[in-house]
């Protein structure tokens, strides 16, 4: 497996500037950012989380974590968590499970990007696979993936 077609499709289509990383398979974010050797802050992370049982993206800093909190009232909702894989795998039929790009208009979701991401030149993200990725300006993420755009890390905490 490699790039997810309709990711390529959708970037070529666009007129979008990207580089593809191929890399030894990583299946965190953190790996992923060790493996080709950039900062945290520069990979982006993708998680799928369940509010009031849709399902919503949400993404940020490979080396944060997510504030539900702040996600549950920027999306109105009344009860959410971080989805489990049985929920949203079948959602993201041309990835990998845990691999899926930050991009929900190819999977009919809602995006909400973190505001430290939009401090990056690049970022980097998974391009539905544990081995590849997809490198870009983020003002060219942001015309792709069109997020809302918030607060979604937890400060008071940092992943590992």
């Amino acid at each position: 497996m490699s790039i997810s077609t309709r990711l390529q499709e959708l970037l070529d289509a666009g007129g979008f500037v990207y580089d593809h990383h191929v890399h030894p398979a990583a299946y965190t974010a953190a790996e992923t950012a060790e493996a080709i050797h950039i900062p945290g802050n520069v990979m982006a992370k993708t998680v799928i989380v369940n509010a009031d049982g849709l399902l919503r993206m949400a993404v940020l800093p490979a080396n944060r974590m997510i504030d539900l909190r702040h996600l549950k009232f920027i999306t109105r909702s009344e009860n959410i968590r971080i989805a489990n894989e049985n929920e949203f795998k079948n959602e993201f039929p041309t990835c990998e499970v845990g691999a899926m790009p930050p991009v929900g208009s190819l999977f009919g979701l809602p995006v909400y990007c973190d505001v430290q991401l939009e401090h990056n030149e690049f970022i980097e993200f998974n391009a539905g696979t544990h081995r590849d990725t997809i490198r870009m300006p983020f003002n060219d993420f942001r015309r792709l993936a069109n997020p809302t755009m918030t607060d979604l890390v937890d400060h008071s905490k940092q992943a590992a």
